[in-house]
Order: C-alpha cells, then sequence, then structure tokens
C-alpha cells in the first residue's frame, strides 16, 4: 500500500511540472515580444528604405526630363524665342467675354471676364520665352457679346465667336514677335457679326538685335 501511494505521489510531481514547463513564464513572454517589435521594425526600415529610394529615383528622372527639356527647347548653342501679344482695337459696339491663346496645340493664355474688363485692356501680354526652331502655329478664340444703346440695343443679345490662326517659322538664332490685333472689318454689306477680325502681325528679327531694343 505504501508502495503504491508513494508511485501515485511521484506520478503526481512529474505531471505538475510539465504543466509548469508548458506554460511560459512571464520573462519568456516577454522576449518573445520583443522579438516580435524587433522583426516589425525591421520590416518598416526595410519599407521606409525602398520608398526613400524611390522617391530618389523619381527625382533623378525628374531632373534628367527638364534637362531634356531645356535642350530640345534650344535646340541649338542659340537657339530662338518668340512673343504674343494681344492687341484689342474693338469699337464700343462689343465686348470681349473671353480670350483663349494656343501656341502648337498648347494653352498659353486664357481668361473669362463678361464686366468688360478684357475691354480696358488695349494690350495683353501673352507669351514671351524661347521655343525650338521650326514651324509654329498660334491660335486664337475670342467670345463676343454685342454693346448696343438706344435704337441699337437688340445688338445685346448678339454673342458670338470669332477665331483665327497663324503660322509663323522660327529660326535659330532669330526671335519672332506676334501681334493679334483684334478689329473691325469695314464695308456695308458686312453684318454686325462679320466686321470683328484678327489680324497677326509678324516680324523676326536676330536675337542680338531684339536684345538691343
Amino acid at each position: 500500500m505504501r508502495k503504491t501511494l508513494a508511485m501515485m505521489m511521484l506520478g503526481w510531481a512529474f505531471l505538475a511540472g510539465s504543466a509548469v514547463a508548458e506554460v511560459p513564464d512571464g520573462t519568456a513572454a516577454d522576449g518573445v515580444a520583443a522579438e516580435v517589435n524587433a522583426d516589425f521594425n525591421r520590416e518598416l526600415l526595410t519599407i521606409e528604405e525602398q520608398v526613400n529610394s524611390l522617391k530618389e529615383r523619381v527625382f533623378r528622372s525628374k531632373a534628367t526630363l527638364q534637362l531634356l527639356k531645356e535642350i530640345v527647347v534650344q535646340g541649338s548653342s542659340s537657339g530662338s524665342r518668340s512673343s504674343i501679344t494681344h492687341v484689342n482695337k474693338l469699337g464700343r459696339s462689343y465686348t470681349i467675354e473671353s480670350i483663349s491663346y494656343y501656341l502648337d496645340g498648347q494653352g498659353k493664355f486664357s481668361k473669362v471676364d463678361t464686366t468688360g474688363g478684357l475691354d480696358s485692356k488695349k494690350e495683353i501680354s501673352i507669351f514671351e520665352g524661347p521655343i525650338p526652331p521650326g514651324n509654329h502655329n498660334i491660335t486664337v478664340h475670342l467670345k463676343l457679346r454685342g454693346n448696343g444703346f438706344g435704337v441699337f440695343s437688340y445688338v445685346s443679345n448678339y454673342v458670338f465667336n470669332v477665331q483665327a490662326s497663324t503660322a509663323f517659322v522660327a529660326e535659330d538664332g532669330k526671335s519672332c514677335k506676334v501681334k493679334a490685333v483684334v478689329n473691325e472689318r469695314g464695308g456695308i454689306s458686312r453684318s454686325f457679326t462679320e466686321r470683328p477680325s484678327v489680324v497677326f502681325e509678324t516680324r523676326c528679327m536676330r536675337l542680338a538685335e531684339d536684345e538691343g531694343q
């Protein structure tokens, strides 16, 4: 009987020891958590380094593209330049409500003002800067409204568009100045909406001459 009781007590002691060994104490749990946090921080640091590397590559690519753009625009050691000026010579019978200018299909100026503010500016600088040598095209869109008074007040209901284009050749080492003059064509047979027109005045000169003026 004593032998059997001793064996049972020994078995209980073995099971209790096994249970204690299977449940980690607080120190062991803290160690596992610290290791997990360390792995997470390493992963986070790796991702951050990759993001910074990608940002640096994007920055270098943008710088390269900007350099290539400047080379293309300059075209050569001297390059070409151009300026576009809007000139308003319309009479009081018309109000300019919007102006849009395009150089080679790219918008260079656009403004809407239905209060008559665009009429008060007789000249507007549209563009001035370097351009690649070669053929170029300028397009202007105008939205006009009649400005009637007295017996002609009915023309205030007239709203219409005027569009015109011109082409010029920019030679290497030269500057081309283009004026878009908005004016009225004469002639009794022309209707109210047919009178407004845009006439382009283009003058090209050597860069040295342009800088001297």
